[in-house]
């Protein structure tokens, strides 16, 4: 039976060297199909133009009449519309049935009434899937459709997946997601494509015995090209006509050699350690923390030591990010106690974009701006030779970082993380956009690590490789503590992650309402521009009212102030009074900012 889609010599060139040579795709009528390679290997571009989206240099699609196609795209640009749900009844051809488009915003957490002008990263990429699962494809192609899903979303997109007979094109990192939904693999390596037969759970074992048989295939011509110099230098008393054909042979092989492209490498990660840190990293006892009525953490208590690799799951809005920050000091707790060990060097790696500066370089993301050279733990790096370790080639230094794919990006800012000497490494979200070779490199280096690690993370294969123990929200503010990964947690716990109840199901008569009216009852939280300044600007605010509260602290601690300068003294006090009250609506502002953030991104 002939594909529905089908690429052809695929050629893709950005005017350096191609980036897609001869590169093929065939989608038959219900096929499952992962698509698989490296960061910048071109995955994406063949996915677009696969979608009809982006014209190749040169290579032929072929489209049977009357095929529709679905696309997800790893930035969606929701532009011209008025609202999530005008964008997504917009995918539905012929308008057939376009309440589909609200039920799967509905479900992704979104009411429809959301302006794409003030959307985050995370909710513009749900309104796409949803935009893309409602039109019902006969072929939908996915670009990492599970990032900024948490992992009770995860597990329902999954299921619906399972549960369509359209064909599916996927990229994604999460390990377990295409082992559940490929029946076959596509490897995008160096330029071309090469197809795998069987599911993702055999795709590593396949590829790296084809870079083996590479690898020797190389190893025999290199010997091959000694043996035919040695003869060249000392077996040149033949006949000149079998000599000049010897000498053409030899300069093939030379050329050959010259033009083999070899497999891209593997990164050369490393965690410079600082010296250790006490036995005991982290001590929290009975901490609670509440957001308006609801409570976030409620009584929670934990101990934390050296060498352990924590894991915090749950839905998005859980408090996964609040309880983190409490249980590295970053925010206090409304009671209870956290206290930190000594000899702590705390690094953070944080995957919200937002922090790279998209007009910077990559060569001045990585150096600080400060030259050519890398400082690391002991001694400088030239910033070209710590971009290799990374994968990236030296023609990128000076790429802005606003051209890097999603992958490169994630790259760069582990590079960035990762060259500061730490012994507590805070993770939060580190597997997105990463490719499956870096994600294996990762795990590697965590669990070489000497040092102790705090991790969020919505990739059950990532927590179970790397977790020793797995803090689940329970609700209602209540976490527990399970031995080993998100595997073991299950067997433990009995079941997975479940989503958040929402606030409108549990009244029985709005329960049944129409949408409209539910929505009209409980609208959709979002960040306005004002609400995402505040959340940048106020952790420094808050810095700066606990250096003014521990001066004046100082101040007052001497005894002999008041009757020396009683002016003085009333003025501390009145300093220390209004800070402390400052301080404590400045965390109160940012914690109300940061659960709405984390309910709405996943944070």
């Amino acid at each position: 039976m002939p594909p529905l889609l089908f690429l052809q010599d695929i050629r893709v060139s950005f005017g350096g060297p191609p980036l897609l040579e001869g590169a093929e795709l065939a989608v038959g009528a219900g096929e499952r199909l992962a698509l698989v390679g490296r960061n910048g290997s071109g995955k994406s571009t063949l996915l677009r133009i696969a979608a009809g989206l982006q014209a190749p240099d040169g290579g032929t699609r072929f489209l049977q009449p009357g095929t529709t196609v679905g696309y997800l795209a790893q930035e969606p640009d929701l532009s011209g519309f008025d609202t999530t749900l005008a964008y997504a009844e917009a995918g539905i051809e012929g308008g057939h049935d376009i309440h589909r488009a609200r039920r799967y915003l509905e479900r992704l957490g979104l009411d429809g009434g959301e302006d794409p002008h003030h959307l985050s990263g995370g909710e513009a990429r749900r309104a796409a899937l949803a935009r893309a699962l409602a039109a019902e494809p006969d072929i939908l192609l996915l670009d990492e459709p599970t990032n900024h899903l948490d992992l009770p979303a995860i597990a329902w997109l999954e299921a619906e997946l399972s549960a369509r007979r359209c064909a599916l094109v996927t990229i994604s990192h999460d390990r377990r997601f295409l082992e559940a939904l490929s029946a076959a693999c596509v490897w995008v390596d160096r330029g071309a494509t090469r197809r795998l037969e069987r599911g993702f759970a055999h795709f590593e074992e396949w590829r790296d015995d084809i870079l083996a048989q590479e690898e020797t295939e190389a190893h025999k011509l290199a010997r091959k090209i000694v043996r035919e110099e040695d003869w060249l230098r000392y077996g040149v008393t033949a006949r000149r006509k079998r000599n000049v054909r010897r000498l053409g042979e030899l300069q093939d092989l030379r050329k050959k050699r010259r033009e083999r492209v070899a497999s891209v490498g593997t990164a050369k990660m490393a965690a410079f350690a600082a010296d250790g840190s006490g036995t005991l990293v982290i001590a929290a006892d009975g901490i609670s923390k509440t957001y308006g009525d609801e409570p976030v953490v409620r009584d929670f208590t934990t101990r934390v030591l050296r060498g352990d690799r924590v894991a915090l799951v749950g839905p998005n809005g859980a408090g996964k990010t609040t309880l983190l920050k409490m249980l590295v000091g970053e925010l206090a707790p409304d009671g209870g106690e956290v206290r930190l060990g000594t000899g702590l060097e705390m690094v953070t790696l944080d995957q919200r974009r937002e922090s790279l500066d998209p007009e910077a370089t990559l060569a001045d993301t990585l150096t600080g701006g400060n030259g050519e050279t890398v400082r690391l733990a002991g001694g400088t790096r030239h910033v070209l030779a710590y971009m290799k370790d990374f994968l990236f080639i030296a023609a990128q230094a000076r790429t802005k970082m606003s051209a890097l794919s999603g992958g490169e990006r994630g790259r760069a800012m582990l590079a960035r993380a990762l060259a500061r000497p730490s012994n507590l490494l805070v993770l939060d979200e580190p597997t997105n956009d990463l490719d499956v070779e870096t994600l294996d490199l990762l795990q590697e280096l965590l669990a070489d690590y000497p040092g102790t690690v705090l991790l969020v993370s919505h990739d059950r294969d990532f927590i179970d490789r790397i977790a020793t123990s797995t803090l689940v929200a329970e609700g209602g503010g209540v976490w527990r503590e399970y031995a080993g990964g998100y595997a073991d947690m299950l067997a433990q716990r009995g079941r997975g992650v479940e989503a958040r109840p929402r606030a409108v199901a549990a009244a029985s008569p709005r329960a049944v309402a129409p949408v409209a009216q539910r929505a009209a009852v409980e609208p959709k939280k979002r960040l306005g521009f004002k609400q995402k300044h505040a959340l940048e600007t106020l952790p420094a605010k808050m810095d700066a009212l606990r250096a003014e509260i521990a001066a004046a602290d100082a101040a007052l601690a001497d005894a002999g102030l008041f009757a020396r300068d009683r002016a003085a003294f009333e003025r501390h006090s009145a300093l220390l009074a209004r800070a402390q009250t400052d301080l404590a609506a400045a965390e109160d502002e940012w914690l109300e900012l940061e659960m709405l953030r984390e309910e709405i991104e996943g944070g």
